[in-house]
């Protein structure tokens, strides 16, 4: 895509309590990876450690609070992670959709800011 720069999207993968009932096959995750880093549409990504693994940090007047476990309790969560680099949303919204977590979890997509500009 010559002379228009590509748009960087954070790719939340998360479980949902409400999957699809659709019983036909789901896509399979290493042709889902394998298609888009040789397309250049998957820069990286990864799955994360369940939630009982995270550490919360805040800081509130001045004092750091870290508590074992995610912050909010939901039966939601993140359960994994994609950066791509697509021409547009509608791109972005297509690579998305070919992901298997898209029937069985719920997919969040979000523009990375520019800092630079």
């Amino acid at each position: 895509m010559e002379g228009k720069a590509l748009m960087k999207y954070m790719m939340f993968v998360c479980s949902d309590t409400e999957p699809d009932t659709d019983q036909s096959a789901e896509p399979d995750i290493e042709v889902w990876v394998s298609e888009n880093d040789s397309a250049g549409r998957r820069v990286t990504g990864s799955v994360l450690a369940p939630p009982a693994a995270a550490t919360t940090v805040r800081v509130r007047n001045g004092e750091l609070l870290v508590t074992d476990g995610p912050f909010a309790e939901t039966k939601e969560v993140i359960v994994g992670f994609d950066l791509l680099e697509c021409a547009d949303l509608d791109e972005a919204i297509a690579v998305a959709r070919a992901h298997p977590m898209a029937r069985s979890g719920r997919l969040e997509i979000r523009p990375l800011v520019d800092l630079e500009r």
